[in-house]
């Protein structure tokens, strides 16, 4: 197809600066944490900004300096972020296509449990296979990780237990995670017959904060059960959980990987919930309607319960 002058003309002229200027604004929420992201002045990515708004001529973001909203955009910058994002991954895929983007590179958010027991292992083998890609991991909660995936086209996809169910994202289930307690050693519950939930009642419980997957499965089978734990203490992550056990500070109730990897080598006890808890699905979420590279579709092989 020729493009005339007409044609050319009938284009907004931006750049890919411009655009990844407010791409960077959506994903980091404010013009400071944006420009120091991209290693610019305020002043300078405001610049581009107000550059893409007169080269669209609409307003993308909220200039008020009041009350902090949930997004920094407007209604039109919310309509504008998709197609901003595929911009940029279309500029990406031109840069590749002449060998200008630089080495190749598979982007992965995940929760940091999925890092430390399942991708460490799954990069390893990807690696193996495929030497000339990197694989970049960045650590998110379950939330974040979708969050991440919708605004961040650096994104390629996510390794987690998903978050909420349908919305933009495509979800493809690797493995399930059964529940166990986690006490001190020769704690009185490692020796209780037909441990139930209800057990645990009186017990100092360390449980994961808002906002997790984990805790509100936690949570909802003692309200199943009609108890109400006693809440010691909330922690991020599962390898912090397992040491504050460790350090005789109360139990605490987690997914564990069926190979033992999470406890091996701690003074812990477990002992297995039967099912009381229901187990955390994990697998990829990515962006519906993406394409995945080749270097992505070799890295989703990589992992455990990939289909073949």
């Amino acid at each position: 197809m020729l493009f005339n002058g007409a044609m050319s003309q009938s284009l907004p002229a931006v750049s890919t600066e411009q655009v990844a200027a407010f791409v960077d604004l959506a994903r980091r929420g404010s013009l400071r944490e944006a420009a120091r992201e991209s290693h610019v002045t305020e002043q300078g990515l405001r610049n581009r900004l107000l550059a893409l708004e007169k080269r669209l001529g609409v307003e993308l973001y909220h200039k008020s300096r009041g009350r902090r909203l949930r997004s920094p955009l407007t209604p039109q910058g919310e309509a504008f972020l998709p197609h901003a994002r595929a911009f940029l991954d279309r500029a990406r895929q031109m840069g590749e296509l002449f060998g200008a983007a630089g080495p190749r590179e598979v982007h992965v958010a995940a929760t940091e449990y999925l890092i430390l027991y399942v991708l460490i292992k799954a990069v390893r083998r990807f690696h193996a296979s495929n030497p000339g890609v990197r694989v970049r991991l960045s650590a998110r909660t379950e939330a974040d990780v979708e969050a991440a995936l919708l605004r961040d086209p650096d994104v390629d996809l996510g390794v987690a237990a998903p978050y909420e169910a349908g919305g933009e994202l495509d979800y493809t289930h690797l493995f399930s995670l059964d529940w166990s307690l986690i006490t001190p050693p020769r704690h009185p519950l490692l020796r209780t017959p037909r441990l139930k939930l209800a057990h645990l009642a009186e017990t100092p419980l360390i449980v994961f904060e808002r906002g997790s997957t984990g805790r509100q499965h936690v949570m909802d089978a003692f309200r199943a059960q009609g108890v109400t734990p006693l809440v010691a203490m909330e922690m991020t992550t599962t390898e912090i959980v397992v040491r504050m056990v460790e350090a005789g500070l109360g139990v605490s109730v987690v997914p564990l990987m069926p190979d033992g990897s999470v406890t091996r080598g701690r003074k812990v006890g477990v002992r297995s919930l039967g099912g009381q808890i229901p187990p955390i699905h994990s697998g990829v979420l990515r962006r519906r309607g993406d394409e995945p590279s080749a270097e992505v579709r070799a890295f989703i092989a990589s992992l455990p319960g990939a289909p073949a």
